[in-house]
């Protein structure tokens, strides 16, 4: 009642000041409440708001934070009197693999059915589905169906060499739209082609198994696991095979360096076991990485493939590689065991910055004319690390390098900058590759 009050004030005051009756301002000479009316010179009936009964909003106090912190370092546990530079004999089929023997991508958009309201919000999955109803000659306007219970995917499968059509495989659906769960969806029956879109080579249709859940309301909301990409096991069905053969009409069998595994004293010492027990059959390649093997005279066709095996299962020495893979992305650096550090010195140092942004808006009190603004606050903090410089001594094996490198004492995402500084300044004797 007292705010209606007020607004009947407001009103009945402005009208008056429209017509030119407001009373100038003065000094109150009796105190009156919000219900207290005055009579003006055209007879309106106006209320007079005391003094402090309106008062200027609360100002908002938040103030917003960003810190950085360091875990505590873990110490390595001494592994002294390891076989750190062993050399390792492995199978030539987990170093090379055979040409024209490989599995096929093939890939398809299909859509997702029967969700619970956690489908995609836009036009793209309704004119699928009705493109897909339309083929089959049912014709229903896009803007008919319910875009919550489906959603847009990429549908993509692996054939394995010498699929024959009817062989199963394992699908992965992924969305495509702004859909925020797959769970309990069934996949419309997809064809999968290959990568012009000439050939349909596979189907896959089913139920997904999204291994998570998503639940929601409308301000909190739970999910467990990725929920938006689902498998589908065996769901796929091969529709036409893919033609694999070992052997080329030349009646050569080449045999590629597996990624990684790619040395020149890997390709050779496996021609050199070959030739132990084929003589003059194999011949290494003019580009290191590959070795030509010539089926020899009276192998029958349908012996052939034992033929490859009595050659695949050899095992020779491997090279153990002087390599260091490194992801900044996740932090993970990798080492080989013929990895060699020069000595030198290092100092590596770190600046943090942290910014925390905390805008706060500047609310006027009631009838001051005033503008409500936004302030800007911030907090920085800048911290630079203090490191001495670091005589680093050489290392002549894996073992010693990995000392070495522990004594400066640098997070995973610091040794990655220490690594490509080393590499490129000549001390880390390795190849660097980033992933």
């Amino acid at each position: 009642m007292r705010l209606f009050n007020i607004i009947v004030a407001l009103t009945v005051t402005a009208s008056a000041g429209a017509q030119g009756t407001v009373p100038a301002a003065g000094p109150i000479t009796q105190p009156v409440d919000a219900t207290s009316a005055a009579t003006d010179q055209g007879g309106n009936l106006a209320t007079v708001l005391p003094v402090g009964s309106i008062e200027a909003p609360t100002q908002p106090q938040g103030v917003s934070s960003a810190n950085y912190s360091r875990t505590a370092r873990v110490r390595p546990v001494s592994r002294t009197g390891g076989n750190y530079e062993a050399k390792i004999s492995s199978p030539l089929s987990s170093l090379f693999r055979v040409r024209g023997v490989q599995e096929n991508e093939v890939n398809g958009i299909g859509i997702v059915m029967g969700l619970d309201a956690t489908g995609d919000s836009g036009l793209l999955a309704p004119q699928l589905l009705a493109n897909s109803l339309l083929a089959s000659n049912i014709n229903i306007d896009p803007k008919l169906l319910a875009t919550s219970s489906i959603a847009t995917v990429h549908v993509k499968g692996v054939i394995p060499h010498g699929a024959k059509p009817g062989t199963r495989m394992d699908v992965i659906v992924s969305t495509l739209g702004d859909a925020e769960s797959l769970f309990g969806g069934n996949l419309l029956i997809t064809e999968l082609m290959d990568i012009e879109g000439n050939n349909v080579y596979a189907t896959a249709s089913g139920s997904l198994t999204v291994g998570g859940f998503f639940a929601a309301g409308d301000a909190a909301s739970t999910t467990k696991n990725h929920v938006t990409v689902g498998t589908l096991a065996n769901a796929g069905r091969v529709q036409m095979g893919v033609d694999a053969s070992v052997v080329n009409e030349h009646g050569y069998i080449y045999l590629d360096a597996k990624n990684g595994q790619g040395s020149f004293g890997n390709t050779v010492r496996a021609n050199d076991a070959i030739n132990r027990l084929y003589p003059d059959m194999a011949r290494v390649m003019p580009d290191g990485k590959s070795v030509r093997f010539k089926v020899m005279d009276g192998v029958p066709a349908e012996n052939v493939v034992a033929y490859l095996d009595s050659a695949m299962r050899l095992e020779v020495e491997t090279d153990n590689l002087a390599r260091v893979v490194i992801s900044e992305r996740t932090g993970v650096i990798v080492m080989g065991g013929n990895v060699r550090l020069r000595p030198g010195v290092i100092q590596h140092g770190s600046i943090v910055v942290t910014i925390a942004e905390t805008p706060e808006v500047s609310q006027p009190a009631g009838f001051s004319n005033g503008v409500t603004t936004e302030v800007p606050r911030t907090n920085l903090n800048v911290v630079e690390g203090d490191a001495p410089l670091v005589l680093m001594g050489g290392a002549t094996n894996l073992e010693e390098v990995v000392e070495v490198l522990n004594v400066l004492g640098a997070t995973p995402r610091d040794m990655i900058a220490i690594m490509e500084s080393l590499v490129s300044g000549g001390l880390l004797v390795a190849e660097l590759k980033r992933m």
